[in-house]
């Protein structure tokens, strides 16, 4: 017998699964039987597939069965089994990214902790809130050993060598006093015909079954009442998206949903999809109505399932769907393609792509519906996968335009969200160009930033854009429709002739303060210019869109690598009509020169959200200069 310890997130959890407050503790057994109906799937693809499984007999099927007496409850399949260091793997590691994202969201508060439960499926484990022990033996198919796997849940499990007749797993729970309702045959087939009744494959119970005492006509028993155990189907086993969608109920659709996407919660919407013609495939997919915990993690768990004429194939394939839909979880299955597919195959064949890029166009087709039919629940769409659609900007060319019609936008002269369909009708119907700003600061911040000014001064509104992804996808989106896409920071607004020759008079005027100002910042900035765009701000800063530091900058950011990029130099632009700037333009007194170019830098820093060098050198500084300003 080999003892072994729990690694320490395993441990973690299993704490939690012991001490734990959460109501819904029958999504064990949908834990476990989805387990079931997985090993089956794989070993049912090795069956068709490959030739060293071909001998296996193989009649996929679950039982359930209960001893009272011994308050057990025990899961079986004859799937594809795991040998000893599976056991290890799948049964005291965690492997799986959205189980540690579950655990990095654990604040130590066990009642609220437990509510987490609900939003992730955390599998195998949540057997633990219901049994005392448990033992795992099983036979990994195409080997001849089985092994036992026991545990109390206390830090350590055990594994020996045992005996099992064929592969499979036969999982025993034995149950918490308090948790007896397990035990009860009418309370494991309700929850059985809850979450599992389509799964594809058969499951079975012993069920008692009473047949009363037999009389003839004078009232005679001619036979006595007898009570036997029958072995009973308990579940439809037809794979749900297989069905007419006319011939499934609402609460069938999601029921599917908290099998295969292991989540307590009721999807947002769902869409039922079969093709018919050249290329035959059927498609179910769901939106869930939380993120998945794992959703912004590059190690993400896709959420579709790949299966060709109902045979399992993969459910761990990115290239199913693109990234910027991996919220989605649900079905494909397609009649077209070979059941020997491999993964390079899969990212290459014809087939899959038209597959895949219907797929796509439909979902973004349901969302536009769901947009325009149902606000309230497009909201609660948006505000959990908005930022996530945003991405499709940048590498779905095809089906831009369509995503772009999909985002919600907050603008500078608005106080409510609109959309571009609805912002484009009050663009300039000449030049039509359409006006956003890009920050990672708050709304506030950026609907008050000095670069939008003069964009006040003419009430011209703008799309305001705060959000991190934001600053990567929208530099790559230059039109929708007829209309252009302009940085707020590069916008030329139109001035007068008049108004040209007041500003080149006044960069005349100001231009030994610039160059004074430019001598005590040194190479903090590129350079000093004068700008009549700002009403109100004494300074902004702006960047040098042709400088080679950008451009590189851009072109990391878009790899994802930003942050190996040295700053860039920014421009400081002063706005001469302010007093500030006028009164440093008249004054002698250096030492305030000085002060007040490099509180104005960091002031101007500040507006965009920006990090101050040395917070402490800037309050020294603007100390300074009101004394300064006092004294005067």
């Amino acid at each position: 017998m080999a003892k072994h310890q729990f690694q320490t997130e395993v441990n973690q959890l299993l704490q939690l699964m012991i001490h734990s407050l959460y109501s819904n503790k029958e999504i064990f057994l949908r834990e476990l039987v989805s387990n079931a109906s997985d090993a089956m799937d794989k070993l049912n693809m090795l069956v068709l597939t490959d030739e060293a499984y071909s001998s296996i007999e193989f009649n996929p099927r679950i039982d359930i069965k209960i001893d009272k007496e011994a308050k057990t409850l025990t899961i079986s399949d004859n799937g594809i089994g795991m040998n000893e260091g599976d056991l290890v793997d799948h049964l005291g590691t965690i492997a799986k990214s959205g189980t540690k994202a579950f655990l990095e969201n654990l604040s130590g508060d066990t009642k609220k902790d437990s509510q987490l439960i609900g939003q992730f499926g955390v599998g195998f484990y949540s057997a633990f809130m219901v049994a005392d022990s448990i033992e795992v033996i099983s036979r990994k198919a195409g080997e001849d050993e089985a092994y036992i796997w026991s545990s109390t849940g206390n830090g350590e499990f055990e594994i020996e060598k045992a005996k099992r007749d064929s592969q499979g797993t036969q999982i025993t729970l034995h149950i918490k006093d308090e948790d007896s309702e397990f035990l009860e045959t009418h309370r494991i087939e309700s929850i059985i015909k809850k979450y599992s009744n389509h799964i594809p494959f058969a499951i079975f119970m012993d069920k008692e079954q009473y047949t009363p005492a037999k009389k003839d006509d004078d009232g005679n028993e001619i036979e006595a009442e007898k009570t036997e155990i029958i072995n009973e189907q308990i579940n439809r086993a037809s794979a749900l998206w297989t069905l007419a969608k006319s011939k499934i109920k609402d609460d069938e659709y999601k029921d599917f949903y908290s099998s295969i996407a292991h989540d307590s919660s009721e999807p947002l919407a769902w869409m039922h999809h079969k093709a018919e013609g050249a290329i035959e495939y059927t498609t179910l997919f769901y939106i869930p109505s939380k993120a998945p915990m794992d959703l912004f993690r590059v190690d993400y768990q896709p959420g579709i399932k790949l299966y060709i004429n109902r045979v399992f194939i993969t459910d761990d394939e990115k290239e199913l769907m693109p990234t910027y839909l991996r919220f989605l979880r649900g079905v494909i299955d397609s009649a077209d393609l070979p059941l020997n597919v491999s993964r390079e195959i899969l990212q290459s064949n014809p087939v899959m792509s038209k597959i895949r890029n219907s797929s796509v166009k439909k979902v973004l087709s349901e969302l536009a519906k769901l947009k325009k039919n149902d606000s309230a629940k497009y909201e609660t769409f948006y505000k959990e996968f908005g930022n996530v659609i945003k991405e499709g900007l940048y590498n779905d060319f095809a089906n831009r335009e369509k995503i772009l019609e999909l985002l919600q936008f907050n603008t500078l002269l608005s106080s409510d969200v609109t959309d571009l369909e609805s912002f484009v009708k009050n663009v300039d119907d000449e030049k039509k160009e359409i006006y956003y700003l890009t920050g990672k600061m708050s709304l506030s911040m950026l609907k008050n930033s000095p670069q939008l000014e003069q964009f006040k001064a003419k009430n011209i509104d703008v799309l305001l854009l705060n959000e991190e992804v934001d600053s990567v996808v929208f530099p790559m989106v230059n039109e929708y429709k007829e209309y252009k896409f302009i940085n707020a920071t590069d916008a030329k607004l139109e001035d007068s002739e008049q108004s040209q020759k007041e500003d080149e008079e006044l960069a005349k005027e100001f231009e030994p303060l610039t160059k004074e100002l430019k001598s005590v910042l040194g190479d903090k900035i590129k350079s000093v210019e004068v700008t009549t765009e700002l009403t109100d701000s004494p300074v902004r800063i702006k960047i040098d869109k042709e400088d080679p530091s950008y451009m590189m900058a851009q072109m990391m950011a878009q790899m994802g690598q930003a942050s190996e990029v040295p700053p860039i130099v920014p421009i400081l632009q002063i706005n001469p009509r302010h007093e500030i700037l006028s009164k440093l333009k008249d004054s002698a007194d250096q030492n305030l020169i000085n002060d007040a170019a490099f509180v104005l830098l960091d002031q101007a820093k500040l507006a965009e959200g920006m990090e101050l060098d040395d917070t402490p050198e800037f309050i020294q500084k603007l100390n300074r200069v009101v004394a300064a300003s006092l004294r005067a």
